[in-house]
This record gives C-alpha cells, sequence and structure tokens, in this order.
C-alpha cells in the first residue's frame, strides 16, 4: 500500500500531473470518473494567493468527489510561500505539493518553478520553511536537474526528504529540455532504488500507454504513475492502465458515443464552474483531443470551436453521436 502521510492510494497509484489551464475541476472530474487515484489542481501563484487575485482564488477550489487532492503552489519568496500555506491549509485538500518543475520562462525567470533548480540549497529551505508552517503532508514535483550538468536529483531527493516532505514526483527531464526529447527514467529509478529513500517516488514525463506504464513500473521500480498530457482529452487512460495491470489485457478504446459523453459533462461541468461566457471559451482547447483520429470529424470540431451558444452545442454532441453511432472511434482522420 502507498501512503502519503495517512492517505492511503492503493498498491500502485496512477496520478494525474498538475497542468495550467488544464487540471481544473472540470476536467478533474471526468478523471475521478475514469480511476485516477490523486489529482492535483492546476499550479498557484503564491503572490497571487496572499495578494487574494480572483484567478489564483478560484483555483482553490475543490470537491468532496475529487478526493484525495493536492493544492500545488509555486514561487521563490520565504514569506509568500509561507503566507500561501497558511491559505492553502484552509481550503482543506489533502496535501500540499510545491512545484519546482514548471519550465516555462515568466515562471523560471523569478527563480520559482524549475528555476529554483539553479540554487538548491534555497530549495531545500524554501521546502523545510512550508513543512514547517503546515499540518499538510508536502510532497515536491521537480525535474531532474537545470541542466545536463546539474542533474543533481538523487542528492536533491534525499535533501527534500530529510527536510520533511512526503512524497516525491519526478519528471524525466532538464529544465533546458523543456518538453522535447525523450524523458530520461534512468535518474528516477536511482533516486526510487537508492536505499536512503523511504517516501513514495512517482515518476513522469511520456506515459502514453498500459503497456509503457507496466514496462517502467517494473524496470525502474517508482511507487506510481503521474500522467500529463496523455490525460489530455483522454482521461481513460487512467482506467485502462489499470485493467491492463489487473489482467494483462487491454480495455477496449471508447467509442464514440463514450466519448461525446465524456466530453459533454466536461463542457457541462465547464460551463457550472467558469460560467457560460469562459466555459465555452475555455472548453474549445479539448475537442481536438476528445475527438482526435475520428475520420472526417473536422467539420463537427470547427463548428464547436465557433459556436456560442450552449444549447446548440448540445446539439453537435448529439449529431457527432448519431452520425458515428456504427463506427469505431479508432479510424484515421482523412481530412
Amino acid at each position: 500500500m502507498v501512503k502519503i502521510g495517512d492517505i492511503e492510494l492503493g498498491d500502485f497509484p496512477l496520478l494525474l500531473a498538475p497542468m495550467e489551464d488544464v487540471s481544473d475541476p472540470p476536467f478533474r472530474a471526468v478523471c475521478k470518473q475514469n480511476e485516477c487515484d490523486l489529482m492535483y489542481t492546476e499550479f498557484i501563484s503564491v503572490e497571487g494567493l496572499i495578494r487574494d487575485a480572483d484567478k489564483s482564488v478560484q483555483k482553490l477550489d475543490i470537491y468532496d468527489d475529487e478526493r484525495p487532492i493536492g493544492i500545488q503552489i509555486f514561487g521563490a519568496e520565504m514569506d509568500s510561500m509561507r503566507e500561501a500555506a497558511k491559505i492553502v491549509e484552509e481550503a482543506k485538500p489533502e496535501l500540499l505539493d510545491i512545484n519546482f518543475g514548471c519550465p516555462v520562462k515568466k515562471v523560471v525567470c523569478k527563480m520559482a518553478g524549475a528555476g529554483i533548480l539553479q540554487d538548491i540549497p534555497k530549495m531545500v529551505k524554501l521546502t523545510e520553511a512550508i513543512v514547517k508552517s503546515t499540518n499538510l503532508p508536502v510532497t515536491v514535483k521537480t525535474r531532474l536537474g537545470w541542466d545536463e550538468d546539474t542533474k543533481y536529483i538523487v542528492e536533491v531527493a534525499e535533501r527534500l526528504q530529510d527536510v520533511g516532505i512526503k512524497a516525491l514526483s519526478i519528471h524525466g527531464r532538464t529544465r533546458k529540455q523543456m518538453y522535447k526529447g525523450e524523458a530520461d527514467w534512468t535518474l528516477i529509478g536511482e533516486v526510487k532504488n537508492n536505499p536512503r529513500m523511504f517516501i513514495p517516488i512517482f515518476g513522469n514525463g511520456d506515459i502514453d500507454t498500459p503497456e509503457k506504464t507496466v514496462e517502467y513500473k517494473n524496470r525502474y521500480g517508482v511507487d506510481g504513475i503521474m500522467i500529463g498530457r496523455a490525460s489530455i482529452g483522454y482521461p481513460w487512460i487512467f482506467k485502462e492502465i489499470k485493467h491492463y495491470m489487473k489482467t494483462g489485457q487491454k480495455l477496449a478504446p471508447p467509442t464514440v458515443a463514450e466519448r461525446v459523453e465524456v466530453a459533454r459533462t466536461h463542457f457541462v461541468k465547464s460551463i457550472e464552474w467558469k460560467g457560460i461566457k469562459l466555459g465555452i471559451a475555455e472548453m474549445r482547447r479539448h475537442y481536438a483531443n476528445y475527438f482526435r483520429d475520428m475520420e472526417n470529424i473536422k467539420p463537427y470540431r470547427q463548428r464547436l470551436v465557433t459556436e456560442n451558444d450552449p444549447a446548440i452545442i448540445h446539439e453537435i454532441f448529439d449529431e457527432i453521436k448519431a452520425v458515428y453511432s456504427n463506427v469505431s472511434s479508432l479510424v484515421m482522420e482523412t481530412v
């Protein structure tokens, strides 16, 4: 049984990565319905939180059917991080996660996210300060290092564990790599197999099939897998991985009707949480993924991303389901 503090997550938990503009409550809801074990909010700026910025505060929204859930924060200033940790605690998540892995320039230039990989002593001090300022279990998500010459993750993992974190998620790339090239899991495996480590170690990067999950589980010995981009528009990946791990057989892919209904659920929850205008606009980034690899889908997709009337969007969903009712969902697009 994998545990983060007192939180039991099963024998090999599957985690939803915190993704900006993706891992919001509507998306988390459909991932939870498809057997995701632990989810995180989008990352939240500590400066936004302590200044009560609407966008940052809204990201604190969590719901009982999402639990267990972690709220992820990012920042670089000690006092701000401590103050934000107290605000997070009031939102009553199961855990608090620190983002030391985001490679985006506007975050890194402030020495936040993966930027702090340039100053490991500060990274450790910040982590220790947060651990001491909250009663929540604290976890960290980070990368192998800043660049090829500074992949110190084995040592960093020990130091973070020593100051009290309860789990560590590692993305198998450096900051310099961004999301390019192939994730290198060898160092993730070294962290997990370091005899000094006793907290759960979760691997992240390039996991997009059940077969790869099992291969990496066996090869690197990680306690669980964190899935990011492969889940966008395809929340079924969690259920498919669990089925494959249990039976050794691949689960049949979702039918078009299933794709439509999950996209519809996501759409409805998006409007409920964000309001009609913003809910419709922000849902548009997901349609290409929900309906990818479907033959002649482009005209429907074009209508979905230009329509502003919820009732008509529901009608388009109904059309797609009717037109494709007898067609496999996995035929290659020909348009």
